[in-house]
């Protein structure tokens, strides 16, 4: 009886072992940048609603956190704003032994956002990267009223934060009095909030802001497909190694027209024309 009993127990653990990995097979997750947390929810929800029972789980954190997940071999994919930074990669290769795969999803354009009662409504790069380390600091330098300027920026674990570093002031360190927020979202509502703010974030975060002109050029789909606006990356999933099963199922699906179709719903540049 005794062994009876504990045949009976090992096929249950098999049994439930077997479900259990079946059940990963159909979870994919995901986490990384805060500026893609919107745009990568709206995916996983079209897709998800597309594919009954796979399950995919959108995490925010910032880019470097979900770079860290995905080298912990916490996540699937990592959402990036930025490229790998040389230790992250090394990070990486001495991990798997490889620097792992990136895949580009989208194009996006760095807004650079105003309260709508200022007059201010194109500044150069130049005088972008001054107001941003504190070498301008009044809006009436720049042609505006004369009042400090409220900096806005996001914190130094997000991709944002050090692509604007990186691209708009060249290596130089943020003004000392700026304000630090951790979401793109919240930008956009403490610039609403505040008629001498300006902050920054992707162009497909949308408030009762002005979306500044850089050297003359607005943040469209047109300008950033055409190269002609000045702050332009690409948005991207990291994975440790090639894709298999579900997981690459999904980043298909994300590349494919229906996938490109819900990036430009959600204000982002699709890689490609989709005629859905």
């Amino acid at each position: 009886m005794k062994t009876i009993l504990l045949h009976l127990f090992l096929i249950y653990v098999l049994l439930i072992g077997c479900s259990s990995n079946i059940s990963n097979r159909n979870i994919v997750t995901i986490s990384g940048s805060d500026t893609m947390f919107e745009l990568t929810s709206a995916l996983a929800q079209e897709y998800m609603k597309e594919h009954p029972g796979i399950s995919v789980q959108v995490e925010g954190g910032g880019t470097a956190a979900g770079i860290k997940s995905l080298i912990d071999g916490n996540i699937d994919i990592c959402t990036a704003s930025r490229n790998l930074k040389p230790y992250e990669a090394k990070a990486l290769a001495d991990y798997y032994g490889s620097l792992g795969l990136v895949f580009l999803i989208a194009k996006d354009a760095l807004s650079i956002y105003s309260h709508p009662q200022n007059p201010v409504s194109n500044l150069t790069s130049e005088q972008l990267k001054k107001i941003f380390t504190s070498h301008i600091t009044n809006w009436k330098e720049v042609g505006g009223v004369d009042t400090t300027i409220q900096t806005v920026i996001r914190n130094p674990n997000s991709g944002t934060y050090l692509y604007f570093k990186d691209h708009v002031l060249e290596g130089e360190e943020y003004a000392p009095n700026s304000i630090v927020i951790p979401q793109t979202k919240d930008i956009v509502k403490r610039v609403e909030e505040n008629v001498n703010a300006i902050g920054y974030g992707g162009m497909g975060y949308t408030g009762n802001v002005t979306h500044i002109k850089i050297d003359g050029v607005e943040p469209t789909e047109q300008n950033v497909r055409n190269d002609n606006y000045p702050i332009i990356r690409y948005l991207h999933f990291f994975t440790t190694k090639y894709p298999t099963g579900e997981v690459k199922r999904f980043i298909d699906w994300v590349l494919s027209p229906a996938g490109q179709s819900v990036v430009r719903k959600t204000g982002f540049i699709p890689l490609w024309e989709s005629k859905l």
